[in-house]
């Protein structure tokens, strides 16, 4: 699969607030995420597909997602980006607000071997 497939495949998937599909079949077993900022007591540099699928639960587990725009990806060699925009409610104080943050991920033998965030 080439790394414009890979995004697309993930622009796709997450529309559809499939993030565990697309760490399954995308990523690799070695992946490494490194967030903007640590998250709910999470370690902002994560490694391995537990500790991805772990975050992702997580945050479904914290927020209502209102509303998601993901477009891309914008691929460059082997590496694509992704832009997200969410407007979520947290579960814990009811609080909602907007995210908005870029995904830069790194393919590798057809795996997304690496993700990094950048949020405003």
């Amino acid at each position: 699969m080439l790394t414009l497939e890979t995004g697309q495949m993930l622009v796709e998937l997450c529309k559809q607030n499939k993030n565990l599909v697309a760490i399954d079949t995308l990523y690799s077993p070695d992946i490494v995420s490194i967030e903007s900022k640590p998250f709910e007591g999470l370690s902002a540099e994560m490694q391995g597909l537990d500790a991805i699928r772990q975050k992702n639960v997580r945050w479904f587990q914290t927020q209502f997602i209102n509303s998601i725009s993901v477009t891309g990806s914008f691929v460059h060699g082997d590496r694509f980006s992704v832009n997200f925009k969410t407007n979520v409610t947290s579960k814990k104080d009811g609080t909602t607000r907007d995210l908005e943050e870029v995904g830069l991920y790194t393919v590798k033998k057809d795996q997304i071997v690496k993700e990094e965030f950048f949020s405003a």
